[in-house]
């Protein structure tokens, strides 16, 4: 997996994830959002790359909500992808 995203982003940790038996770190970035084309949450880029992405201006309780809300995503989108 590669860690993609915003070009200013900062890899701040990993949020892991059970989906079925397996166990899949995702990786969170945080980055300045205001201003740019990028949005809080989980993306997708490219054929592999994917990750959770919180505005680095927003308060700690709106990052930790932006990850949690972005895991489920992010666990969707795993079981459709490489459970399939």
């Amino acid at each position: 997996m590669r860690v993609t995203g915003h070009p200013e982003g900062r890899f701040v940790g990993h949020v892991q994830l059970k989906v079925a038996s397996r166990v899949f770190e995702v990786p969170v970035q945080e980055a300045p959002l205001a201003g740019t084309p990028f949005e809080a949450g989980f993306f997708t880029e490219g054929k592999d790359g994917f990750g959770i992405l919180v505005d680095r201006d927003a308060a700690e309780s709106q990052q930790r909500e932006t990850i949690e809300k972005a895991s489920e995503e992010a666990a969707k989108f795993i079981s459709r992808k490489f459970l399939n």
